[in-house]
């Protein structure tokens, strides 16, 4: 899958058709910076183009998932160089909604400030139950701006701006309540479940995933009618692969499916 990259801020590895992308500077709690998506967006990438990776997981390295962006460049601090080229978190938020295929959060400890928009970014999150959840950047004079579009459209308007106002954390729970995340589990647990998880995603069809979360996210602000006339177009192009007819057969036959991917 990789073309030799060199990352300093994350951590990929490959489990079969899983690739693992980690959070990799635990000692600064694992901040988010240019570099950090700039690597990210390149590992995505990567995977997007790579038909033997099926299903991406995100997590982070020790204690923590993120503590947020790296406050050391937002005030003006040179980013470290790499062997790839920073990025936005806009950027990055764009290519992970564009990869056509899921990336499951693990999120194993505490999310907060840009590491929440991370979280919900993803397409599903498991969350530990000893995680911390929060937008923490009002403390600091700051405020969530490209976090506002994930937020919003998961959470709805009055929740994002409560924890943008306040500021203060919420438990893993009150995460799972409000939408952020999908579920929690006890943090003993916590990588069993989501590998779990990862393993029943890469057992589906990946025509039928990758076409369907083009459209998801594609119709996501488009009118109700719009929405319906573009989903409609898109069933229309799922019926018409060869895993739809597969998936029916084998289904017919009562047997296990075979994907050829297309």
């Amino acid at each position: 899958m990789s073309d030799g990259a060199s990352y300093g801020t994350i951590r990929c590895e490959r489990q079969g058709a899983l690739l693992r992308l980690t959070l990799n500077r635990p000692e600064r709690r694992n901040p988010i910076g240019p570099l950090t998506c700039g690597e990210l967006v390149h590992a995505l990438t990567d995977a997007r183009d790579d038909d033997t990776v099926r299903v991406v997981l995100l997590t982070g390295a020790g204690k923590v998932f993120s503590a947020g962006g790296d406050l050391a460049q937002l005030g003006g601090g040179g980013a470290p160089e790499g062997s790839v080229p920073p990025a936005s978190l806009p950027a990055l938020f764009t290519t992970m909604h564009a990869l056509g295929k899921p990336i499951v959060a693990m999120v194993n400890g505490h999310a907060l400030a840009g590491g929440l928009g991370l979280v919900v970014a993803c397409d599903l999150v498991l969350c530990a139950d000893t995680a911390e959840l929060g937008l923490t950047e009002i403390g600091v004079g700051l405020w969530p701006m490209m976090i506002t579009a994930e937020l919003v459209r998961n959470i709805g308007r009055k929740k994002t701006l409560e924890l943008m106002l306040g500021g203060e954390r919420i438990s893993a729970a009150e995460g799972e309540r409000l939408g952020l995340v999908n579920r929690v589990v006890p943090a003993a647990r916590l990588e069993e479940e989501t590998l779990a998880l990862c393993a029943r995603l890469a057992a589906r069809s990946p025509t039928a995933l990758r076409l369907g979360l083009r459209a998801f996210y594609d119709t996501q602000d488009l009118s109700h009618g719009d929405a319906l006339a573009h989903l409609e177009g898109q069933l229309g192009a799922v019926l018409a692969t060869e895993d739809a007819v597969e998936g029916i057969t084998a289904f017919l036959q009562k047997r296990a499916p075979v994907w050829k991917g297309r």
